[in-house]
């Protein structure tokens, strides 16, 4: 299959990374991509794959909606900021990035603060901490968070043991803050774990990790949680897998985390697939060949040299 380099700069550092790279691959049925994070390796990245093969090669399943509601994505940046993203957006959900490293918790709380501001009393915001705090520090300050109002915490500690236990203590301590897991899902290599030891509310799906839209509605059955999906920060054409498993869920109640093409300042199309009043509307997406996001030749061989013992490990089986 034919494939090329892209290469993005990010408006605001993310992941402690400023510009996203990755692989477009062209199937029968279209462009794909494969872009996990460097990183990841094998085998955690295969499934990634898995996800583009079917991208490229089937496409998705029919839709059961033809817009799916998103959220604005909040970096870790200063309150100015933040309430800016947040005010032309269009969105009335945010997700806003915690614990970042090097920052305080103080930093936090005026984010949130100023995106509480920015949306009105009415609007959803949920934290996104990745995993960082222990179960004391995530009490602690889910404590202080709540006061402005949380639909929920997603990945607020790294372990579905603690995960579970917090769960457990904000309960007792009457902190109503629906729990969300991510890392516990799509890497442990065990996501029913999650269900079995009560550690989430809500289960968020990525369909690049997790092996493709077919498969994430599969394990979206088996867990039985309501679902958000939510991007791996691709360019609109990953994007598009993502917004095709929102559209092919049978409930969708909640924003999903797929409006991050805005956080890119250009894109692999002319037409990026970006919400309109809080919604992205479910197309193709066709890419540009024209744009500026072309990556450097040796980029592009590189991303070829990374994917080829995984793409003949596929092969194989």
């Amino acid at each position: 299959m034919e494939s090329v380099a892209y290469s993005l700069p990010l408006r605001n550092r993310f992941r402690g990374i400023t510009v996203r790279e990755g692989l477009l691959v062209r199937g029968p049925v279209g462009w794909a991509e494969w872009s996990p994070f460097a990183e990841y390796a094998r085998p955690e990245i295969d499934a990634w794959w898995q996800a583009t093969r079917e991208a490229a090669e089937l496409g998705f399943p029919e839709p059961v909606r033809d817009r799916v509601p998103v959220n604005v994505t909040v970096p870790a940046v200063g309150p100015e900021v933040a309430h800016r993203l947040v005010s032309g957006s269009g969105c009335r959900t945010a997700k806003v990035k915690v614990a970042e490293p090097g920052q305080s918790f103080g930093d936090d709380l005026a984010r949130v603060e100023a995106v509480r501001d920015a949306l009105g009393a009415d609007g959803r915001i949920r934290v996104d901490a990745n995993g960082a705090w222990d179960v004391d520090t995530a009490l602690a300050n889910l404590r202080l968070l709540a006061r402005l109002g949380l639909e929920y915490a997603e990945q607020p500690c790294a372990g579905v043991p603690e995960l579970a236990e917090l769960r457990r203590r904000l309960a007792r301590a009457g902190v109503d803050v629906l729990i969300a897991a991510d890392e516990s899902i799509r890497r442990s290599g065990d996501p029913e774990r999650v269900v079995a030891e009560q550690a989430a509310d809500i289960a968020v799906l990525k369909v690049q990790p997790l092996g493709g839209v077919r498969r994430c509605l599969e394990l979206a059955e088996r867990l039985g949680l309501p679902v958000v999906v939510s991007s791996a920060l691709e360019s609109s054409v990953g994007l598009a897998a993502g917004v095709a498993l929102a559209a092919a869920l049978p409930e969708l109640p909640y924003a999903c985390g797929l409006n991050t093409a805005t956080m890119f300042t250009t894109d692999v199309t002319a037409a990026p697939l970006v919400a309109v009043d809080g919604e992205i509307t479910v197309r193709p997406v066709t890419v540009d060949h024209n744009g500026d996001w072309l990556a450097a030749a040796a980029t592009t061989a590189a991303w070829q040299a990374r994917l080829a013992p995984v793409a003949a490990g596929e092969e194989d089986r």
